[in-house]
């Protein structure tokens, strides 16, 4: 009998705000009045930033020690800063933004 379950899918790791992250290497990010669309080319999914702040944040991702430090450096307001981490969460588990080495 031959297994049919297909190709071993890769887990996203889990997203912890205090390590390095960038934009994944296979996405690409289409600005639009609203924000972004982000497109994986890998796994082919679509997904839609609905906030110009967020497409900034992506952006800078690599350039910053750690997704909070991201944040900080972006402006978003303590306030906000729960939505913000639970978006890139969200990116993290669609593999749209990966964890990177740190410098």
């Amino acid at each position: 009998m031959t297994d049919r379950a297909g190709p071993a899918v890769r887990a996203a790791p889990a997203f912890d705000a205090e390590l390095p992250w960038r934009r994944a290497r296979s996405v690409a990010l289409r600005p639009e009045p609203f924000g972004a669309l982000v497109y994986h080319f890998g796994n082919r999914k679509l997904s839609f930033l609905k906030s110009k702040t967020l497409v900034a944040v992506v952006e800078a991702l690599g350039d910053h020690p750690s997704a909070a430090a991201t944040l900080t450096a972006c402006g978003v307001p303590d306030a906000q800063r729960g939505a913000y981490v639970k978006a890139l969460a969200d990116l993290a588990r669609s593999q749209m933004i990966e964890r990177r080495e740190a410098p």
